[in-house]
């Protein structure tokens, strides 16, 4: 993976905010030709730094979505096993590894509280998992 300059650094900032920017934007903003913005941005996909473009929906579109943070403890040497399994749940929007006491932290979303008690067994049923604990998120007070 290649070392991130500042350009880099503020080229992935601009595309967070806006992932559908055109070239011409996103040059202006960082100050640099529209050739270098093309290039920079090929060579972070090409050495996986950038994964892909996402859509990104306002909250209050959907204010009936159940959100969560679940922390998760992994068993031994099996966390590559256990991610290579949370990567396929739809319901999780990130996963994170982390020190301390927990292995993970997944970021959940579902429609409803039946789906996400289905996917809290689904995570719980997963051979290496040895506790969860989760929280709902209930609203958000700084973004």
């Amino acid at each position: 993976m290649p070392l991130l300059d500042d350009i880099d650094r503020r080229l992935i900032s601009a595309l967070r905010e806006d992932g559908r920017a055109p070239m011409a934007s996103l040059a202006r903003k960082l100050g640099v030709a529209r050739a270098t913005v093309n290039s920079r941005l090929e060579r972070l996909i090409s050495s996986g730094t950038v994964v892909g473009f996402t859509v990104r929906v306002r909250d209050e579109l959907d204010p009936l979505a159940i959100q969560a943070v679940s922390l998760i403890a992994v068993e031994g040497r099996s966390t590559d096993k256990v991610i290579r399994q949370l990567r396929g749940f739809p319901e999780i929007s990130a996963l994170h590894t982390t020190n301390g006491g927990w292995d993970l932290v997944a970021e959940l979303r579902t429609e409803d509280l039946a789906g996400f008690d289905d996917v809290l067994g689904r995570i719980r049923s997963i051979d290496g998992v040895v506790n969860s604990e989760t929280s709902l998120l209930l609203s958000s007070v700084l973004r």
